[in-house]
């Protein structure tokens, strides 16, 4: 089998030339760079197994090296050398998925064995697509944020409804994300490149929401000076999203059934019906089925609407997608609010994780942009997230207070694996997918600390 393509990316002249010598004598494949831009032209030209990059390199850093490789060249397995082995690198060069990081000097024997760990079984990673690369390539789905089972349940049922023409309730709490789910819903379809029209039930007054939905005729009421289009007729052959259906008071609720059966509207004030070309998707936080039993709800209306209910899970049930929400939101916020330099550190993710976000994904989402707008320094700190997070967090006080005080690099990450481990039930996968690495990466971390359970007892060195 063919040894793994190396690329050596170190400013230092005589120390490049040495390690990339020391791993063509390895027998690797060996490229060298001096500067991160010259690494991915080599990147580009010519796939690499591995990049084995200094961390303070002359222009674009290591760091930002790294992440464009865990963006661009998912394939491809890095390992960081610094001089300046301290626990903030380290755990940023962690979260960015690095495989490895080790100090300066580098013993080259050391490296070469490292290098071949990495590289061990790397050709063998072609698998057969998961559940979730399907449904990621589906247009529309490709930015839904989150991996969990749960979730992959809910867009697989999308993503099969998608490109009929079939009505869709959407179910779930508060800021669980019913309207991003319905856009995917409508650009993974056949409409995608049409209207895709929302309104909200719940945010308009009754007595305007007939004008809003269906649209008027001039002086059919008081202050109706000239025709107006509602929102059916604004998302005519494409899609309508219906946000809190359940909020549609009773003489509305005969209107929408009409347009569902007869694809026909009448609008105020009008002698004639207007045909439309919609397809219906409808949300609600309520319970419908009790909302027909109270008599809030037509039964007919909601049989209608329910042909393909689907139901978004809560945050609680989904836990291990809040690192990836509260990575995602954070990019986005400090580039909204110009921070790029701000760093949230792995160390502080299990106070999110350990939180029960009774308003979801929005309300993580404003705790995010809240810790942006008020953190001061490059760093956030404990004291930076909300007081709701603090005392609920499952995170460790004492592996915050290590990291400020600049402790031990191996004593932090293996405490941050440890944690981790201990959180999602010695679930590799999931621990890995939480930390940002693969779970080869982890595996190696947790042979390299000899990390085990309580249970278990570590193998003597004899055996």
């Amino acid at each position: 089998m063919q040894k793994g393509r190396i690329l050596v990316v170190e400013d230092d002249e005589i120390l490049r030339r040495v390690t990339q010598a020391h791993l063509q004598r390895e027998g690797y494949p060996t490229a060298a760079a001096g500067d991160a831009i010259e690494a991915l032209k080599i990147l580009q030209h010519e796939p690499q197994d591995l990049v084995i990059a200094d961390l303070n390199l002359p222009g674009m850093s290591g760091l930002e090296l790294l992440k464009i490789i865990r963006c661009d060249f998912r394939q491809t397995e890095v390992v960081m050398i610094t001089a300046f082995g301290t626990v903030v690198t380290a755990v940023e060069a962690m979260r960015w998925g690095a495989y490895d990081y080790v100090s300066k000097p580098i013993h080259l024997y050391e490296l070469g064995a490292l290098a071949h760990r990495v590289l061990e079984g790397v050709q063998s990673l072609n698998r057969t697509p998961s559940t979730n690369t399907k449904v990621r390539q589906e247009p529309g789905f490709e930015n839904v944020i989150g991996e969990s089972p749960p979730l992959l349940h809910v867009l697989n049922q999308a993503a099969r409804v998608a490109r009929s023409e079939a009505t869709v309730l959407i179910q779930g709490e508060t800021g669980t994300g019913k309207e991003v789910l319905a856009k995917a819903i409508h650009f993974a379809s056949l409409r995608r490149e049409r209207p895709f029209v929302t309104i909200n039930c719940g945010a308009i007054p009754a007595e305007l929401l007939q004008s809003e939905l269906f649209g008027h005729m001039r002086g059919s009421f008081t202050g109706a000076i000239m025709h107006k289009r509602g929102k059916v007729e604004f998302a005519d052959t494409g899609t309508l999203f219906l946000d809190e259906v359940g909020e549609l008071p009773m003489e509305l609720q005969v209107g929408l059934l009409r347009l569902i059966q007869e694809r026909e509207i009448e609008k105020v004030g009008a002698a004639y019906s207007t045909k439309v070309d919609v397809r219906i998707i409808a949300a609600t936080n309520r319970n419908l089925g009790a909302s027909v039993r109270e008599g809030s709800f037509r039964e007919d209306l909601y049989y209608r609407l329910s042909v393909v209910p689907i139901r978004v899970p809560a945050l609680r049930d989904r836990s291990e997608d809040i690192a990836l929400f509260v990575r995602s939101f954070f990019e986005r916020s400090k580039a909204r609010h110009g921070k790029r330099s701000l760093i949230l550190d792995p160390i502080l993710l299990p106070y999110f994780t350990g939180y029960a976000w009774p308003g979801n994904v929005r309300q993580l989402e404003n705790a995010i942009e809240r810790i942006v707008l008020l953190s001061n320094g490059d760093h956030v700190t404990l004291m930076d997230l909300p007081e709701f997070l603090r005392p609920a967090g499952l995170g460790s006080e004492q592996s915050t207070a290590m990291a400020s005080a600049g402790m031990n690099l191996g004593t932090v990450e293996k405490n941050l694996i440890l944690q981790s481990l201990v959180q999602f039930g010695w679930n590799q996968t999931r621990a890995a997918k939480y930390l940002g690495i693969s779970r080869k990466a982890l595996l190696y971390r947790i042979r390299k600390y000899r990390i085990v359970k309580a249970d278990k007892k570590p193998r003597s060195a004899a055996s």
